[in-house]
């Protein structure tokens, strides 16, 4: 990795432990970013929401402000309007994103749905966080005050981080407490840092 600006993605299931990562990450002093405060950001751009209402008509309120409940209501058990969603959604998120990285030495994106829509390619590198799938269901359960076959809903719709080969990523093994956590993600942050002249 020898290029002006080297942009990592932190990824991993729900209730996995990126966040904590990227925070981790953000007291050492790194820039991070995060795919969900920049739709956040996409929000209240009037040229992205019109993207969205000429796909899915009557879901901007009458301020022009998105109506998230009508969006989620549209989509809700839709697999093709839920793909046309992400389709139009997260290429402007990853372009936005990147845009934000450019520039800096070292930057890092917490990206959700990272091998879903095989963004992982657009990386110098990626860290996958992984954690026992007990842990995740009672993490998850805890933070979004909801039940188990909600949370493995949940899960079991996304990417299968229990079976796939992350040899060529740099994983993190959540499987103790926040200081153990720690140590993990300094030690791939040396990792990283020992790959950039």
């Amino acid at each position: 990795m020898t290029q002006s600006s080297i942009k990592i993605a932190v990824t991993g299931g729900i209730g996995s432990g990126k966040s904590a990562v990227c925070e981790i990450i953000k007291k050492q002093g790194y820039p991070v970013y995060s795919c969900d405060s920049i739709y956040s950001e996409l929000l209240k751009s009037a040229e992205f929401l019109k993207k969205i209402d000429d796909e899915f008509c009557g879901v901007l309120k009458s301020d022009g402000s998105l109506d998230r409940q009508a969006l989620s209501e549209a989509v809700f058990n839709n697999e093709a309007a839920l793909k046309k969603l992400n389709s139009i959604t997260h290429p402007e998120i990853m372009s936005a994103a990147l845009k934000k990285m450019e520039g800096e030495k070292l930057a890092f994106l917490e990206v959700p749905l990272l091998f879903e829509n095989g963004f992982e390619n657009l990386f110098d590198g990626v860290i996958v966080v992984l954690r026992d799938k007990e842990e995740r269901i009672r993490s998850v359960m805890a933070r979004d005050k909801t039940d188990r076959e909600h949370v493995l809903l949940r899960i079991n719709k996304q990417f299968d981080y229990d079976n796939f080969d992350f040899t060529k990523y740099y994983v993190i093994h959540n499987c103790g407490n926040l200081m153990s956590l720690e140590q993990k993600t300094l030690e791939t942050l040396q990792k990283i840092n020992s790959t950039i002249n």
